[in-house]
């Protein structure tokens, strides 16, 4: 388990068969340093990707154990049998750091290129100051290029 302030990994899809309305269907994030109000815009950002790209988001948002490279694979890791169709997203604002890994058939979707033009334009907001809407708006590009290749 990987410290958090809302648990990793995020609670797995229900399947079809064993659907429940009452389980969370993905929007699980991890968030510090955010009012509640801009976590639940995240969350629903995070949940229309899923819906719109068919594939699973996660999101952490803190400093990194050690390499963020590797905190942020072995975050990807922890998703499982899920962690193929998976796009995680680190972003430690402390260390001005954005990492974004794809598991091998979201990277059919997803390629590095346009992996390294989203991370860019969030890191111009987050520059400026602008966390939240950087990660709205990746959270959104990323969920959209995926969608076009679908």
């Amino acid at each position: 388990m990987f410290p958090s302030t809302t648990g990793w990994p995020p609670p797995r899809r229900p399947s079809p068969a064993g659907a429940s309305a009452a389980r969370p269907r993905g929007g699980e994030v991890t968030m510090r340093g955010l009012t509640a109000t801009q976590a639940d815009d995240i969350r629903k950002a995070v949940q229309a990707a899923e819906r719109r790209s068919g594939l699973r988001f996660g999101l952490f948002i803190g400093e990194p154990e050690g390499s963020r490279r590797h905190f942020a694979e072995r975050l990807h890791a922890a998703l499982g049998d899920e962690a193929a169709d998976a796009v995680v997203i680190l972003v430690d604002p402390v260390g001005r750091a954005l990492e974004i890994v794809t598991g091998d058939t979201a990277r059919l979707r997803l390629p590095d290129s346009a992996c390294r033009l989203t991370a860019m334009s969030m890191a111009t907001s987050f520059s400026v100051g602008d966390l939240v809407g950087g990660l709205l708006y990746g959270i959104a590009a990323l969920a959209e290029q995926a969608a076009a290749r679908r």
